[in-house]
């Protein structure tokens, strides 16, 4: 794995950029950069996992099993900064590819950076879904199912395309070794997963054989995803155990497991709780009973797993953790899981799910602040995010 996996903070080791008079440039943002095209020109896909984590915050606020005054009006504000998000990233990525396509085309062929190509059709999902659970507040519930619908087809067809194509690239052309399995191989393989449970939520306003349709091809989505992450959760897990933790830059992209495992008990209880709607009988109970019995025993190893990241972590952070856009990858899994949480608690009534829903809320949160100021400071004031990695290499 390479620095491309991310674009490190480098605040403490690069010196500022000097004007011809020896003073530092930039005035009060990008003080780093040393020419504003330098905004555009390093631009990777895994900058629309920032979108990813500041949506998730809202859209589970919106159904967190506590509601209280203000939580719907916090949530709904971070929802409009998704949306602002994602639609300055797919600007400045149209920018990118047009002033700067060689660049933009050596992605594929990064064994690392690859991957992130899952990154923006998530992206698009998570909005699209705070669309319709929060933006129908302030744009009406038909304009925001009309942008919700749009936001799925494209997050859907991009997010199939992402688990084929990249899967497809790294069996061809990239290089590979058996220490080279990280959590950024789920990436490209966990959108539709995304896609079956924010699926889920368009049952109630389709009708007929579409409304069938969508149900069995978000349970089809929920498959694919479930089955190719289980084999490279497999992976990751033989990579850790014969050639133990590596860099502590991919460390954080070990939190990225607990997405497709948070996401699938989301989908699961999701669909389960709709499928009424477009089935009947024993098949529309055995759906709604899969949520639950499939849910808990995932959330059993999604907790395993998160203990093992957290200790994994916290030795790292020890030894020294560096700033990097990996570090979002404390926020969308996580929030993956209080979805989850959510779901299991409505169909099961315990309150120990209600409780583990919110307390998993409570570090969402936190952990979203302090990755959004880092980001903040390390793109909008000094720049560095922006800038070139020092090495391309894998």
């Amino acid at each position: 794995m390479g620095p491309l996996l991310l674009t490190a903070d480098k605040h403490h080791t690069t010196p500022p950029a000097q004007t011809p008079g020896g003073r530092t440039g930039g005035g009060c943002v990008l003080r780093r950069l040393d020419k504003p095209s330098e905004l555009f020109a390093n631009l990777t896909p895994n900058w629309f996992a920032s979108i990813m984590g500041t949506g998730i915050v809202a859209t589970a606020a919106a159904t967190l099993p506590l509601q209280f005054p203000g939580l719907r009006t916090a949530a709904t504000v971070v929802w409009a900064l998704a949306s602002l998000l994602l639609i300055l990233l797919s600007a400045a990525s149209g920018v990118h590819w047009i002033r700067h396509r060689e660049t933009a085309q050596s992605h594929h062929s990064h064994p690392v950076m690859a991957h992130f190509y899952g990154a923006p059709p998530m992206a698009m999902l998570t909005v699209g879904a705070g669309t319709l659970l929060l933006g129908k507040d302030v744009l009406g519930e038909q304009l925001a199912l009309s942008i919700d619908a749009v936001l799925w087809i494209a997050g859907t067809l991009l997010g199939l395309a992402s688990a084929v194509a990249v899967p497809y690239l790294q069996f061809t052309r990239h290089q590979v070794t058996q220490d080279s399995a990280f959590g950024g191989w789920l990436m490209p393989v966990v959108p539709p997963m995304v896609s079956a449970s924010t699926g889920a939520l368009l049952l109630p306003y389709v009708a007929g054989q579409a409304r069938l349709t969508l149900l069995m091809g978000c349970y089809a989505m929920f498959g694919l995803s479930l089955l190719a992450s289980i084999i490279i959760t497999t992976l990751i897990w033989n990579r850790l155990a014969g050639h133990k933790i590596g860099a502590a830059a991919a460390v954080p992209t070990l939190w990225i497991v607990l997405g497709p495992l948070g996401q699938s008990i989301t989908a699961a209880n999701l669909l389960g709780g709709n499928a009424h709607l477009a089935v009947s009988g024993t098949l529309a109970r055995a759906m709604e009973a899969f949520g639950v019995l499939y849910g808990v025993p995932v959330l059993g190893f999604a907790l395993m797993w998160a203990g093992l990241a957290t200790a994994i972590t916290i030795r790292t952070a020890r030894q020294g953790l560096p700033f990097s856009l990996t570090w979002w990858s404390f926020t969308f899994p996580v929030g993956t899981c209080v979805t989850g949480l959510t779901g299991l608690a409505a169909h099961t009534h315990l309150a120990a799910f209600d409780a583990m829903a919110v307390a998993g809320y409570t570090l969402l949160v936190v952990a979203w602040i302090i990755v959004a100021a880092r980001t903040f400071h390390g793109s909008i004031l000094e720049g560095t995010l922006f800038q070139k990695p020092a090495t391309t290499a894998p």
